[in-house]
């Protein structure tokens, strides 16, 4: 087995086993490594496996968030929140260079559709939003948005990457209505934190072996 190779398997299990532990309860020292790690092996892979530079660094900023958010969500959801935008900003540009030429009606008919329910949605959520997060939660919004529309405009041979990134956004869906919609002081909401961790970890998965492995071939 070579190095990348027992890298990317750490990687998963350990992916693997922030789901089916650590996702839906308190974190700890242990459930923090576990996540943060998964993400950040991922990121040694892609750089190992010779992927860009910008796909390296979205998923080493994907890992910044994720350990900013394994704490109170009260101190660390803004910091949690810039890094993943800039993990998303390092998304856009690397999509948009794999998918020049890609821009036919049919992709602009589903970016148009994907802007369309992010602004929906986006208007849906933002009462429930305490005024300081609410232009945080507007730029993200146009972040991520940016990033499917891009991934969207993906060639074919890209499709793992593609569906990585709607698996991103739906995550993302989910997970803020966990935060802003969810009664604080509710039970917790196990299937939708194993969707949360499920539809991000695999995504991100998914995208780095549909980028690196279009590279190689």
């Amino acid at each position: 087995m070579t190095a990348g190779a027992g890298i990317f398997i750490t990687s998963l299990v350990l992916g693997a086993a922030y789901w089916a532990v650590w996702c839906y309860r308190n974190k700890g020292r242990a459930g923090l490594l576990v996540k943060t790690g998964s993400v950040a092996l991922l990121a040694v892979w892609a750089f190992l496996m010779g992927g860009p530079v910008l796909l390296v660094a979205a998923l080493a900023l994907s890992a910044v968030g994720d350990a900013f958010l394994a704490g109170k969500a009260e101190r660390w959801l803004l910091p949690g929140m810039a890094a993943f935008f800039l993990a998303h900003a390092a998304y856009v540009p690397l999509f948009w260079q794999l998918g020049e030429g890609g821009w036919t009606w049919p992709v602009k008919a589903g970016q148009a559709a994907l802007v369309v329910g992010g602004v929906l949605f986006a208007r849906w959520l933002l009462p429930s939003v305490e005024p300081k997060m609410r232009v945080p939660v507007l730029l993200y919004t146009a972040v991520i948005l940016m990033m499917g529309a891009a991934a969207l405009a993906l060639p074919g041979a890209y499709w793992l990457a593609t569906l990585g990134a709607l698996m991103f956004i739906a995550s993302d869906v989910i997970l803020s209505f966990l935060l802003f919609r969810h009664p604080k002081d509710g039970p917790a909401n196990i299937p939708a934190s194993l969707a949360v961790w499920g539809l991000y970890f695999g995504g991100q998965v998914l995208i780095a072996l549909g980028v690196t492995g279009n590279l190689a071939a």
